[in-house]
């Protein structure tokens, strides 16, 4: 366990130094080109919509940062990307924001989307699907999404190369209600093992996926529209939260340099 946390920490500590490429705005592959934006009403968070509001409603997708790090945009490319796609993503963190996030800013961001789907006055008034909600998280972003799905709002959640650290945590499983699934950069990303483990002991009935890349524990998150995983995790949002079967086909379809394993799906 010692030398597991030592990786952790090495790993964290290489995240806070690393930069994730800029990517010029609007963006995203989708059919509405996204860009991100701020609000007094929401101070810490960064918000992701398509710049033009699909006519449709929008699904909520909260979503928490490697290393636990409030900075809104570091994922920026793969947040553009889900939201192209007629999502409203809401990311932990301010633009280019410091210092450390937590679960409880999930649920926050959830609280005020909802709160605005209502609100008089609000763009986003009687345009957003507040009962198609998913919680995402890259790494330490993913053990913020884990603890935030036990709320009864959360329909989906998404790991990104996560895992929970101790046995001790795995209660936390026992709290999954909605699909989820595990994304991770192959044997050679520190959250692998971790992964894995967390697949094999979720709740008996759960609707589970789980696909490797062999990207290692950065993913593709730097690439453009955040690479194979954007597409792989656009896919997961259209078909978990907009009943989208071309989209489930692009997740069964899955082929090398994928693994891809799946239960109760």
């Amino acid at each position: 366990m010692r030398k597991l946390l030592a990786a952790v920490a090495a790993i964290v500590t290489t995240l806070l130094v690393t930069p994730v490429a800029a990517q010029a705005a609007p963006g995203g592959s989708g059919p509405y080109p996204a860009d991100y934006e701020t609000t007094i009403r929401l101070y810490s968070h960064t918000i992701y919509r398509p710049n033009t509001l699909p006519a449709g409603l929008m699904p909520i997708v909260a979503w928490g940062n490697g290393a636990c790090r409030a900075d809104g945009t570091w994922f920026q490319n793969i947040l553009k990307e889900f939201a192209s796609h007629g999502f409203l993503v809401i990311a932990n963190g301010r633009p280019g924001g410091t210092g450390s996030t937590d679960a409880d800013m999930l649920i926050e961001a959830i609280d005020w989307a909802v709160a605005e789907n209502s609100r008089v006055g609000s763009k986003y008034r009687g345009r957003l699907d507040t009962g198609r909600i998913a919680v995402m998280g890259q790494s330490c972003g993913g053990l913020e999404a884990l603890e935030a799905s036990a709320d009864a709002r959360v329909d989906t959640t998404v790991f990104w190369n996560s895992g929970l650290l101790s046995d001790l945590e795995n209660y936390r499983l026992s709290r999954l209600h909605g699909p989820v699934a595990y994304i991770t950069g192959g044997p050679d990303d520190i959250a692998y093992p971790n992964a894995v483990d967390d697949y094999g002991r979720l709740p008996s009935g759960l609707p589970a996926f789980m696909a490797h890349l062999p990207v290692g524990h950065y993913g593709t998150f730097s690439q453009t529209n955040g690479g194979e995983y954007g597409r792989v995790g656009a896919a997961w949002l259209k078909w978990q939260l907009k009943g989208d079967q071309t989209a489930r086909s692009v997740l069964t379809g899955l082929s090398s340099p994928w693994t891809v394993t799946r239960k109760n799906l």
